[in-house]
C-alpha cells in the first residue's frame, strides 16, 4: 500500500494513495469514533501496530479525495527522530575526500525542516549554496533498542524518497554541520510510504536525481556502503527507535557543491528524485524574501 499525508480542507489528514484518489482514513475513522480507536495520523497508525489492519480493509465505500484538491505534507510530518546518513555511496565519499570509516556518519534533521511533494523547497537569504541529495528514506515500524542485524528488516515499515537538501556554506562553518542541515523547508519528503510488503528487495531499486530534468545523480541501493540493517542495527544500539522514526540512508556521488563548477539550486528549479517502486518527489525551489 502507498500511504500519504496530507491537508484537505485546512484539516490534517492520512490516507492510501490510489491512482489520482486517496482513500481518507482520517474522515473514515471520524466517522465511527466512538466505535473504534481512533487513529489521527500514519504515525499514530504504526505507534498502534494498524498498518496489517489497514493494508486489509474493503476500501469501497470509504471516503476518498481527489489528489487535486490535497495538498501532501512530508510521509511523516511528526516523527520523534530523523536520523540521516553521509558518505554511504564510495563514489560521494570519493568526491568529498573524505577518509574510509568503520561506522555510519549520522547527524540529524527536525522534523519541522521538512516538505512534502509538490511543495517548495526554500533556498535561505543568507546562502546562495542549495544543493540537493537525493536518498531513499526507510520508516521504523516498531520499537527496538540493540535490534540485531538478522532483525532489522523486520522493523521496517516502509520506504519513501527523501531530498535532504544542504546549505553547504552553512555545513562547513565548523566540523558539526548541523545548521547546514536544518534550514527551514529545505527537507523533501515524498511523495508517499510504500510498505515494506511491497519491497522484497532493496538492493534491486535505483535512485536518480534530475534538476530540471538533467541527471545529477544516478546509482543503486545495492551501492550502500552501510546497508539497511547495519543502519537500523547502529542507530538502536544508542537509542531505541520507535515508531514513525526516520533514517534517511544517504545520497550517491554527483552532488552540486562537487561538481566543476559546482551546481546549486535556484528560484524557480524544479528538483526531482526518483527511486524505483517509490515514484518522483518533485519540489520548486523559492527563494527567500
Amino acid at each position: 500500500m502507498k500511504y500519504v499525508s496530507f491537508l484537505y480542507n485546512d484539516k490534517n489528514c492520512f490516507g492510501i494513495l490510489q491512482g489520482e484518489k486517496i482513500i481518507d482514513l482520517t474522515s473514515h475513522y471520524e466517522r465511527y469514533r466512538e466505535g473504534m480507536e481512533w487513529i489521527p495520523c500514519l504515525k499514530s497508525a504504526l505507534i498502534q501496530g494498524k498498518i496489517s489492519e489497514l493494508n486489509n480493509l474493503e476500501l469501497d465505500g470509504l471516503p476518498k479525495v481527489n489528489t487535486s484538491d490535497v495538498i501532501l505534507k512530508p510521509v511523516i510530518p511528526n516523527p520523534g527522530k530523523i536520523f540521516c546518513v553521509g558518505l554511504n555511496y564510495e563514489n560521494h565519499r570519493a568526491e568529498t575526500k573524505r577518509p574510509e570509516s568503520m561506522h555510519p556518519t549520522i547527524f540529524t534533521r527536525f522534523a519541522d525542516t521538512q516538505t512534502g511533494h509538490e511543495d517548495t523547497i526554500i533556498c535561505p537569504k543568507v546562502s546562495e549554496k542549495l544543493d540537493y541529495e537525493g536518498e531513499m528514506a526507510i520508516i521504523i515500524g516498531k520499537s527496538g533498542r540493540y535490534i540485531v542485524e538478522e532483525n532489522a528488516m523486520d522493523y521496517i515499515a516502509g520506504y519513501s524518497c527523501y531530498n535532504d537538501a544542504s546549505v553547504r556554506d552553512w555545513q562547513k562553518h565548523t566540523s558539526q554541520f548541523t545548521p547546514g542541515k536544518n534550514f527551514y523547508k529545505t527537507g523533501g519528503f515524498g511523495p508517499y510510504m510504500l510498505t515494506s510488503d511491497e519491497v522484497p528487495d532493496y538492493k534491486e531499486m535505483k535512485i536518480q536525481t534530475r534538476l530540471n530534468g538533467q541527471v545529477m545523480q544516478d546509482a543503486s541501493l545495492s551501492d550502500l556502503i552501510f546497508p539497511l540493517e547495519e543502519l537500523v542495527s547502529y542507530c538502536s544500539s544508542f537509542i531505541e527507535l520507535h515508531p514513525g522514526d526516520v533514517i534517511v540512508t544517504g545520497t550517491p556521488g554527483g552532488v552540486g557543491d562537487r561538481r566543476v563548477p559546482p551546481v546549486y539550486m535556484k528560484d524557480g528549479d524544479t528538483i526531482e528524485i526518483e527511486i524505483s517502486k517509490l515514484g518522483i518527489l518533485r519540489n520548486k525551489i523559492q527563494k527567500e524574501n
